[in-house]
């Protein structure tokens, strides 16, 4: 179902003038390009220029459904840290932090954890001004100090804890389509209505491809999704790794093993849109391949575990106790809300089997909760 769109902003209508103007001088750019143009451009980008989340946004992230979700991975944050060995000066770093709520909820959690308020700082990995500013107002007042970053290449040295939550997705993916015995880069161009149109581009080297794709059998017409973004991500992770100890925590949606199919979407207020329509106006994502990240981390030295299903992950966490915990001192309206909203994030229908959790420590380092249980 696509929402629909009457006309387009000014600044969409001027992103899609210089997209067309860039395809006409060069050709047709790749989807991964479009998607990144699309999302992060300066001016006109999704993210820099907008407040993309909450009911009068364009979708709902888990710390919006129920602060219990910021509060559990708070813990997590924490028990990643004694896991370490409870290090003086540890950073809890968020990636794509969106409106401060999830850290929010985290920061209140670690109250009761004295020895870890004491030691931690926050680092917020954000290029969004609007979204900076929102995530200021969240936290002001917070008991540990909060610096903001543009990337995890800025951070200082130090011992430290990752949380990227539906970050992953918003990575550019690029799309490769299967053709004659090879695979080629699905493009974006211009079409006979002007519009934006998809097409097929050039073959690609098979040296820039995953070991994966060589061994998939698939007919025609098949489309591959791979993220360079994301193995630069874990790249950089692994960097960090190799000097101090590190624990990272990606909550996101998406498949536990490599396979075709295109899930590029586009959201456009909690409704889906086409994502070639109003550039940098409706928000662009794309499953995550947790196979790969697993295989990349695999490679850098990093170890993995998981990915566990969202809903298994937050469960053995303690949702339930937590729920219970909050009901006690609930209306039965309240009640009601509660546990509508931790539905929303367990259950297999709604959030809990289609979002994943994937945790990566610096070898050597005690599995975290919950996945060192039996």
């Amino acid at each position: 179902m696509s929402a629909a769109r009457s006309s387009q902003s000014p600044q969409s209508s001027l992103l899609a003038a210089r997209l067309k103007a860039r395809i006409a001088r060069g050709g047709p750019i790749s989807v991964a390009d479009y998607m990144e143009t699309c999302l992060a451009d300066a001016t006109a980008g999704y993210y820099p220029s907008r407040q993309p989340i909450g009911a009068a946004g364009d979708f709902i992230t888990a710390p919006e459904v129920s602060q219990i979700f910021g509060e559990l991975l708070g813990l997590w944050a924490v028990a990643a840290w004694q896991s370490m060995g409870e290090p003086r000066d540890v950073i809890v770093a968020e990636l794509g932090p969106g409106r401060g709520t999830l850290m929010a909820d985290a920061l209140r959690t670690w109250k009761s954890v004295p020895g870890f308020l004491a030691d931690v700082s926050v680092a917020l990995v954000e290029t969004s001004p609007v979204l900076r500013e929102t995530q200021r107002v969240a936290l002001h007042g917070a008991e540990v100090p909060i610096h903001w970053y543009d990337d995890l290449a800025g951070l200082p040295q130090g011992p430290l804890i990752v949380i990227a939550n539906e970050f992953v997705d918003a990575l550019p993916v690029r799309q490769l389509i299967w053709r004659d015995g090879q695979w080629r880069e699905r493009a974006v161009t211009i079409g006979r209505n002007g519009g934006f149109a998809f097409c097929e581009g050039p073959a690609v080297r098979n040296e820039n491809l995953q070991q994966v794709a060589h061994a998939l059998q698939v007919p025609d017409d098949s489309i591959l999704e791979v993220r360079p973004a994301a193995a630069a991500f874990i790249s950089a992770l692994a960097a960090r790794a190799a000097a101090v100890p590190l624990a990272a925590l990606i909550v996101d949606y998406g498949h536990t093993e490599t396979a075709c199919g295109d899930t590029l979407q586009a959201v456009w207020r909690h409704k889906y849109a086409d994502p070639l329509s109003h550039p940098g106006e409706v928000d662009l994502t794309a499953h995550v391949d947790f196979a790969a990240l697993k295989d990349s981390a695999s490679a850098h030295g990093l170890t993995a575990y998981g990915p566990m299903p969202q809903g298994e992950f937050l469960l053995k966490l303690g949702l339930e106790a937590r729920r219970d915990r909050l009901c006690e001192m609930a209306s039965p309206e309240q009640r009601e809300e509660i546990a509508s909203a931790v539905s929303r994030l367990a259950d297999p229908q709604a959030m809990g089997l289609l979002f994943k959790a994937l945790a990566l420590t610096s070898a050597g380092l005690a599995p975290p909760p919950p996945f060192g249980e039996i």
